[in-house]
């Protein structure tokens, strides 16, 4: 069974939801499985005062976070998983589906001492999902297989269900006895996604200043670079040495680093 240290650092994303009674649906689920930490990204204010399907989850929805941004959301995160229903899309990120995502969930969740982090679980809006940019922000992704009629449009299930499935998955591990630390589980001392977001701000400076975003722009956008910064697999320790060494190079090239200090 997920201990309440463990429910507390479990943060359910809602990325772009607009209508408030799907986001008052995903907080009734997460009531109902014993979560309480909701966020909420949007760039307006979403109306949750209207989320009349959030029954018995008013706690939820009164400290549920608005953040501007998917990397303000998960700044504090040191998993970061976002959801797809896949479709026709080309996918960077290795994909699991949810009955293999959620024992890899269940490990980091259940890691020992102060470098425990929150794990993020990013769901999309209603109709367009997460986009390639917001999936960029991720470690990894889940689906949940659903069967699809032959020449049948690929479906995807409704924001409130999708993140009840996925509560419900990752609590009957917790209850099941999973083996919390699978042969994949993630390294020992995780860095935060702040520190990774800092490490993509930083490596974008040095880009810009010797001219390479110029002469390879395609190798330059935002999204490209977070997921390259993932692969490099810098942990808790190493962050900050990257974050120096290219805090460094700027400094050499006569330029103040604009990124955000290391948290």
């Amino acid at each position: 069974m997920l201990s309440e240290a463990e429910l507390d650092r479990v943060c359910v994303v809602l990325v772009r939801a607009r209508n408030p009674s799907n986001i008052g649906a995903v907080a009734r689920a997460m009531h109902d499985f014993g979560f309480g930490r909701l966020r909420v990204v949007n760039d307006y204010p979403v109306p949750l005062e209207e989320a009349r399907s959030a029954v018995d989850a008013s706690a939820v929805m009164a400290a549920a976070l608005s953040c501007a941004r998917v990397a303000d959301a998960v700044a504090d995160c040191t998993l970061v998983v976002g959801t797809t229903a896949v479709g026709e899309r080309h996918l960077h990120h290795q994909l699991l589906p949810l009955a293999q995502a959620a024992p890899r969930l269940l490990a980091e969740l259940r890691r020992q001492g102060h470098r425990a982090g929150r794990v993020a679980l990013l769901f999309g809006s209603e109709k367009t999902g997460l986009s390639n940019d917001e999936l960029s922000h991720c470690n990894w992704l889940l689906t949940i297989p659903m069967r699809t009629p032959a020449g049948a449009r690929h479906v995807s299930m409704n924001l409130g269900q999708a993140a009840a499935v996925c509560l419900y998955e990752l609590v009957r591990n917790g209850e099941s006895g999973a083996e919390s630390n699978p042969p994949d589980a993630p390294a020992a001392n995780p860095a935060t996604a702040a520190q990774l977001e800092s490490i993509a701000a930083l490596l974008t400076e040095v880009m810009q200043a010797t001219e390479y975003t110029r002469r390879h722009a395609h190798n330059a956008d935002p999204a490209h670079i977070r997921r390259l910064v993932r692969r490099i697999g810098a942990d808790a320790i190493d962050a900050p040495v990257w974050i120096g060494i290219l805090k460094q190079i700027l400094w050499k090239l006569g330029l103040k680093p604009e990124a955000p200090p290391n948290p």
